[in-house]
C-alpha cells in the first residue's frame, strides 16, 4: 500500500477549497483517505491565501513512507517557513 500525501477538492464551482490528507495512491482524488491533514483556501475572502496543516502529523506520514505530491511539497514547505513567525509572535 503505497501512500500519498495529496490535495482533495471541496467547495463550489469556481471557488476552491482544498483538504491536504493521507491517502492510498490508488484511491480517486476526492475518494477514501486515511487521515486530514489540514486545509487550504487559495481564494480566501479579501485576504492572503489561507492554509493551516498539522505539521508534527505531515512529519509523521513522511516517516512512514508517505510521498507527498509536488503541490502537496510545496504548500507545506511554505508554511514551514512562516510556522517559527507565527510561534514567535504568539
Amino acid at each position: 500500500m503505497a501512500l500519498k500525501i495529496r490535495l482533495q477538492r471541496f467547495g463550489a464551482a469556481h471557488t476552491p477549497v482544498y483538504r491536504m490528507v493521507v491517502a492510498e495512491s490508488t484511491a480517486r482524488r476526492d475518494g477514501r483517505h486515511v487521515e486530514v491533514l489540514g486545509h487550504y483556501s487559495p481564494k480566501a475572502r479579501g485576504q492572503e491565501v489561507e492554509y493551516k496543516f498539522k505539521l508534527d502529523r505531515v512529519d509523521y506520514w513522511v516517516s512512514q513512507g508517505a510521498k507527498p505530491t509536488d503541490t502537496a511539497r510545496t504548500l507545506i514547505n511554505r508554511a514551514r517557513r512562516e510556522a517559527p513567525a507565527e510561534a514567535a509572535s504568539a
